[in-house]
């Protein structure tokens, strides 16, 4: 039974009832809630809703994004993904007029539309370094935390001696820590860099997310190498050294894993049903990674609120009845992309029997 689709309906619900009336920076105003979670088992499917068609391809892209350490939209347009487009043009836009103003005229250059601008990202190299880049925002911070910032790149820093002094890469960090350290309690990667908030075109809504690991058990494993498999009618099997045996042999996981993402700001109809993919699919990659099995997704959400331009739209999806989850199958070889986790392609993450209710259109706030 799917009830992921049924808990988010109850959270979009709860919105509905309880929501207050707040004011907000993008100007359009919300009905807002504070302090939820949503929780969903990663053996029940893959966790993209299906009360509405989701936006796979962009899922993936813009993971693929924070994942190669990038923070210019240049990677994004280029795979035709546009969910960045506003927050980028609204930044050029406002130092545009800035850079542009001429103080005998008291005017500004003509300004370009935002198509105008997306098609000189697509086509202008130097015009792209300059007004594509958003500044130090998940990528850089995921990947390269203390890296400065020159030609048109984030850059690890290094001293006189040419040794390493900054740009941590927190990713790697996590998957040493997770294969040498399983149990530890300071697997954590952070996007909230306080010291670099200002220099960011939009500060993380999802500002960290932590790992929780657990031993399986001989019966865990035996059920993940495949019963049908085993041919015996030993009662005891699974507390049998032959069980043992062959769950090792094949290389079977011990160790189940766990994603738990903080988010301190929940555009709840567009934005959140796209957060929950993203850190699924970031869960089953580093699962892959370090030979874990996936195991609880988690999301702890701080002001969780509906715009109230999506009110409409979120009581349509309220009639929705769920579908089956998908199945997801990473198709590339173990340990593939050991090196940096930057190599990966679109086609490398194939969606199985994804079944959903019509797509419903809703205007990005920015």
């Amino acid at each position: 039974m799917n009830n992921l689709d049924k808990h988010y309906q109850e959270l979009l619900q709860y919105i509905l009832d309880n929501g207050v009336e707040k004011k907000d920076r993008t100007g359009t105003g919300t009905l807002s809630v504070f302090g939820r979670q949503i929780r969903h088992d990663m053996s029940k499917g893959f966790p993209l809703l299906t009360t509405k068609k989701m936006y796979w391809k962009g899922i993936v892209t813009e993971l693929l994004w924070f994942l190669r350490g990038d923070t210019n939209i240049k990677y994004l347009v280029d795979n035709n993904c546009h969910i960045w487009d506003g927050d980028a043009y609204k930044n050029f836009e406002k130092r545009y007029y800035k850079e542009t103003f001429n103080y005998e005229t008291g005017s500004h250059n003509r300004l370009m539309s935002k198509d105008e601008f997306i098609l000189n990202i697509k086509t202008d190299d130097e015009f792209t370094k300059k007004w594509g880049e958003l500044g130090p925002i998940y990528g850089k911070q995921w990947r390269d935390w203390g890296g400065y910032f020159s030609d048109g790149h984030w850059n690890s820093q290094t001293n006189s001696n040419g040794l390493h002094i900054g740009g941590i890469d927190q990713i790697q960090n996590s998957i040493n820590l997770l294969k040498t350290d399983p149990d530890s309690r300071r697997n954590i990667v952070s996007a909230w860099n306080v010291g670099e908030l200002d220099q960011m075109t939009l500060p993380p809504c999802h500002n960290f997310f932590q790992f929780y690991t657990r031993e399986l058990s001989l019966g865990e494993r035996v059920k993940l190498y495949g019963v049908e498999k085993i041919n015996t009618t030993d009662a005891g099997f699974y507390e049998h050294s032959y069980a043992q045996l062959l769950v090792d042999e094949d290389n079977i996981p011990t160790r189940a894993i766990s994603l738990m993402w903080n988010q301190r700001s929940v555009d709840t109809f567009l934005g959140l049903p796209f957060n929950i993919a993203s850190y699924g699919l970031l869960l089953e990659i580093i699962a892959k990674e370090v030979n874990m099995v996936p195991d609880e997704l988690i999301g702890t959400l701080g002001d969780v609120h509906l715009y109230k331009n999506h009110i409409e739209q979120a009581r349509e999806q309220l009639t929705r009845k769920p579908m089956e989850l998908p199945k997801l199958c990473l198709d590339y070889r173990d340990g593939e992309y050991n090196k940096k986790l930057k190599g990966f392609v679109l086609e490398d993450f194939v969606l199985f029997d994804y079944q959903s209710q019509p797509t419903i259109k809703a205007p990005l706030s920015n």
